[in-house]
């Protein structure tokens, strides 16, 4: 029974995952997942690799995830979990890529500019 580690990252969130056979429970730094992603639409998201690979209630999981917003930290987990089944599995590395769970979401925030309110914003120009 080997343990299988991955990393995904998402925004500036990173997820480190650590799968092994078991029967489908995933902790999130020490929390049952649905505790840590309370709200439906998020244990989606963690739950979808294994929904697309078929292989649900195969593995547990048990996850150090830090950085980010919830959101990112949920894409994060489905990152992470994608590459470990594929890694034990490489059959269903296509299904997981047509779903486009493979590919990591590179858009970052850009970075505020000097002279500017935000990145591309612009401060209110008055005449007077």
């Amino acid at each position: 029974m080997s343990v299988t580690n991955t990393s995904g990252r998402r925004k500036t969130a990173v997820a480190r995952i650590y799968l092994k056979e078991g029967n489908g429970t995933i902790t999130v730094n020490g929390k049952d997942h649905k505790e840590y992603f309370p709200t439906l639409p998020l244990q989606y998201i963690v739950n979808q690799a294994f929904t697309v690979a078929e292989v649900t209630g195969q593995y547990d999981v048990k996850v150090n995830v830090a950085g980010g917003g919830i959101k990112g930290q949920a894409e994060a987990v489905r990152l992470a979990i994608a590459k470990a089944i594929v890694e034990l599995d490489a059959i269903r590395k296509p299904a997981l890529r047509a779903k486009g769970l493979m590919t990591r979401d590179s858009r970052m925030v850009e970075r505020k500019k000097p002279g500017r309110a935000k990145a591309r914003k612009r401060f209110q120009f008055s005449k007077r």
